[in-house]
């Protein structure tokens, strides 16, 4: 059932929720963006409907609320250890985009699928956490190829939301939410969020074939290009909504003592060190390897190992934080005919 309802109606009704959630929302942040003058939207808590960013995308993606860049995962001492306290956090309702709401199966495949193991804190937070899916422009925004990514059509969501100029459309799927609109001024409406079928983007995924077809890609002359356009700065995977890589290290809190912390940290498959290991070894030390092993992660690897769905969603926030305009949906495109190409060498 859906309702339509005032600002200061759905105010109300964020307050009521506050009793049981933590609210999240993008939200913008006025000067705090790549340039002084510039604002950032990224997702952060929330206490008011008017701190909510719905008009423009986000730079960053939902994954903040279950990924933070820095986490504590354990206390230690000499002889001891205790997880973080807060690790069963209260319940969260998340704002989020269709893509995003894509992103979370993909996180779902590495924290809760990946050969049996289980990462507890990322499922204590997707067990805690509803989603009220806002509803986008007609076509997205100018990089978003969610049609061609198959992750326009919006899935497990509890609420829908639409914003109008001085009025709130929402969508009650979830019967637990409708019990914090008792006694508010709200009226019965036929509505349901619009998904985006048409982007102004279109991006075709490659179809390799087999093994074979797949080393060949490794040698494409195109991943060279990137050796000089890169800067492997790692923007666009802190800004990718299923990037899920981390890194662990110990934190002492003085030198003269064994007390101190174990933190995880997000990382970049682009920024050097990633692939360092014992004795000096390192893998990828190029640009363009970085890109290709990047590129194949998103559209083909994931597929291959999860077997229903590529790991992009088609956000396109890669190609709206590269500081060099590199662009992932042109690579993608260039790949799949590079693809075909091999593939037609292939048969004859």
């Amino acid at each position: 059932m859906a309702y339509r309802m005032n600002w200061d109606t759905f105010q109300e009704f964020l307050e009521n929720l506050s009793s049981n959630y933590e609210v999240y929302a993008p939200k913008k942040f006025p000067a705090q963006g790549r340039y002084s003058d510039s604002d950032i939207v990224r997702y952060s808590k929330i206490s008011g409907v008017d701190e909510i960013e719905f008009k423009d995308k986000s730079h960053y993606p939902v994954k903040e609320v279950f990924q933070p860049i820095t986490e504590t995962v354990l206390y230690f001492t000499d002889d001891d250890y205790r997880e973080p306290k807060n690790k069963f956090p209260k319940k969260n309702l998340i704002f989020a985009r269709a893509c995003d709401l894509h992103a979370m199966k993909r996180f779902d495949d590495i924290y809760l699928k990946n050969g049996g193991f289980e990462d507890s804190y990322y499922k204590s937070r997707r067990e805690n956490s509803h989603f009220i899916l806002m509803e986008c422009p007609e076509n997205g925004w100018d990089t978003c190829f969610c049609v061609s990514a198959e992750t326009n059509i919006p899935e497990e969501y509890s609420l829908g939301i639409k914003f109008l100029e001085n009025e709130i459309l929402l969508d009650v799927k979830d019967e637990e939410f409708r019990n914090y609109l008792n006694n508010l001024d709200i009226k019965e409406e036929t509505f349901e969020v619009q998904p985006v079928m048409e982007n102004k983007r279109v991006v075709e995924f490659p179809e390799i074939p087999n093994k074979d077809i797949q080393q060949q890609v490794k040698s494409l002359e195109m991943w060279n290009e990137f050796d000089k356009r890169c800067l492997a700065c790692g923007s666009c995977t802190i800004a990718c909504s299923t990037c899920t890589c981390f890194t662990t290290y110990d934190m002492n809190y003085s030198t003269d003592t064994n007390a101190g912390e174990r933190r995880r940290i997000a990382a970049s498959c682009h920024v050097d060190g990633f692939t360092d290991m014992a004795g000096g070894h390192s893998f990828r030390q190029k640009a363009g390897e970085r890109m290709r092993f990047k590129v194949m992660h998103k559209v083909h690897d994931h597929k291959a190992r999860f077997k229903d769905y590529n790991m992009c969603v088609g956000c396109g926030r890669c190609d709206d934080r590269c500081p060099v305009f590199i662009s992932f949906s042109t690579t993608v495109n260039k790949l799949t005919e590079e693809v075909k190409k091999l593939v037609a060498g292939g048969n004859k």
